[in-house]
């Protein structure tokens, strides 16, 4: 590690303890009103209740990752699956890219109820949700992706004799992997978004579901928390797919 990224670190690290000692100095003069914008104490106490005194927040927790996992997963296979056979097929996407615009335009989010009485409560109208966002920008970034290979490259191989296979998957496709990564990128934050929305709205277990109970307690302190964790999630699956992208590209 640098000196430069050592310090960097650091100025992230004073201002974090600066801006949470703030907070909780603020809180307690009754500067700022704990009923609305909690305690950094209280928030830190809830966590530690929930995930070392008791441990539900673990199963929530577990709920909230497996709904956003099967939504990536399922969302994302079908969309570069759908996204590769338009290429193959060009009218087929010609044909059917009206009626996914017109899909892709609904907010998903309003459809949450209709997934609920299709789905029930459970696990699955959550899955739902979150595959629904994957699914459009996994398939818009597959398509632009290969849409927008080096037309140079492809022209050079067909002059040197490559067949329309050879060309798609050892040129074409190769060539829109760092562009299918960044909506793969896009859309596991999307699932865990359209998860924990559904769960807002209605659902038996979840971050979301929690989260939903306590604001209508008013436990402040615990729906800060659960933000401060969301947020962590979404910066954590994100440096996650920033890794395992610069690994498998590591070719280029």
């Amino acid at each position: 590690m640098t000196t430069r990224s050592r310090l960097t670190i650091a100025a992230h690290v004073v201002f974090i303890v600066a801006f949470i000692g703030l907070w909780e100095l603020a809180s307690s003069h009754d500067l700022l009103d704990r009923t609305f914008f909690g305690r950094p104490s209280g928030i830190a106490l809830f966590l530690w209740k929930g995930f070392v005194t008791d441990g539900k927040l673990w199963l929530e927790l577990g709920y909230t990752l497996f709904g956003a996992a099967v939504s990536f997963l399922a969302g994302s296979i079908a969309a570069v699956s759908v996204g590769l056979l338009f290429m193959v097929v060009p009218r087929f996407h010609r044909a059917a890219e009206p009626y996914l615009t017109l899909l892709n335009a609904m907010p998903r989010i309003a459809l949450a109820p209709l997934f609920l009485l299709w789905f029930g409560l459970g696990v699955g109208s959550k899955i739902a949700v979150g595959c629904s966002l994957t699914f459009f920008i996994v398939l818009s970034a597959t398509v632009a992706g290969i849409r927008g290979a080096n037309s140079d490259h492809t022209i050079l191989s067909r002059a040197l004799g490559a067949s329309q296979r050879q060309v798609f998957f050892k040129v074409t496709l190769p060539s829109a992997v760092p562009v299918i990564f960044s909506g793969l990128r896009l859309g596991l934050i999307f699932a865990l978004l359209g998860v924990v929305g559904a769960e807002l709205i209605a659902a038996e277990h979840g971050l979301g579901q929690t989260l939903a109970y306590l604001q209508s307690t008013f436990s402040m302190d615990g729906v800060m928390g659960l933000l401060f964790l969301l947020a962590l999630l979404g910066l954590g699956v994100t440096a996650l797919m920033n890794r395992l992208e610069r690994s498998l590209l590591a070719w280029q």
